[in-house]
């Protein structure tokens, strides 16, 4: 983004305080967590259907706050997978969120109670629109702005859900049952662009299709962790700029 024509008498705003910036900035934001927050109904359905009550759901959505993490913990419990299993999962998909801290903590640069508010709401949606901004001014504001929508959103629909998931009764009536995976397939499928995702994400296919039937619940997604594990072990070619295998600057 470029800054704007300067205004008469006075010098040129930049992206950071200028006033159509910032309104961009924010109707991103907005957008982002209302689109993210409409997943957490699903969530608040399928906590109510693998054994929480309404109570537990809601305090796993403001608590735990990441959405993958969260799919996969009731999931597992759900599908009779012990507690232990399903904490590991909950765990390594939770892991990403730390690699996101690294970057938007230099971009934050807060301190104190700020900084424990900017860790919970660290996640994929707040870190993509952070990043994702001109200046470093626009980053900070794409990221609250987001986070808080994603957290205000995502935890009354997760309410909502819990207290639709509790009227409806047997999930499996209403095919809720497979809420967990139509959900976390929706919030993943948008990441599958690189050629080592997409590779990532078959081979994490295959692994699970081999060991699910002779594993109890919950082990599967830990073994389809190996794929990324074997990915990043094996070693690539040297990427040539503006070739093919190339990223985005």
């Amino acid at each position: 983004m470029s800054d704007t024509d300067p205004a008469p008498g006075g010098p040129a705003p930049t992206a950071a305080n200028d006033p159509r910036a910032v309104a961009a900035t924010r109707r991103a934001a907005v957008s982002v967590g209302v689109a993210t927050g409409a997943y957490g109904v699903s969530f608040g359905a399928l906590g109510v259907a693998s054994g929480l009550d309404v109570l537990q759901t809601c305090a796993l959505s403001a608590l735990m706050f990441t959405g993958g993490s969260q799919f996969a913990l009731v999931g597992i419990l759900g599908a009779g997978g012990s507690g232990a299993s399903a904490v590991a999962a909950a765990s390594l998909l939770g892991v990403r969120n730390g690699f996101y801290g690294l970057q938007v903590s230099r971009l934050l640069d807060v301190h104190g109670l700020r900084r424990v508010a900017a860790a919970h709401l660290t996640i994929d949606e707040s870190t993509a629109v952070a990043v994702g901004q001109s200046t470093t001014g626009l980053s900070r504001i794409g990221f609250w702005w987001t986070g808080l929508s994603v957290f205000v959103l995502w935890n009354l629909t997760t309410l909502g859900g819990a207290l639709l998931g509790n009227a409806l009764g047997d999930p499996r009536t209403y095919g809720l049952d497979a809420a967990a995976a139509a959900a976390f397939c929706a919030l993943l499928w948008p990441r599958l662009r690189s050629r080592e995702a997409l590779t990532v994400a078959l081979a994490a296919v295959a692994l699970v299709v081999v060991v699910a039937p002779h594993v109890p619940a919950g082990v599967p997604i830990l073994v389809a962790a190996l794929a990324a594990v074997v990915t990043g072990l094996v070693p690539h070619g040297p990427r040539r700029p503006g070739g093919a295998g190339g990223g985005a600057a």
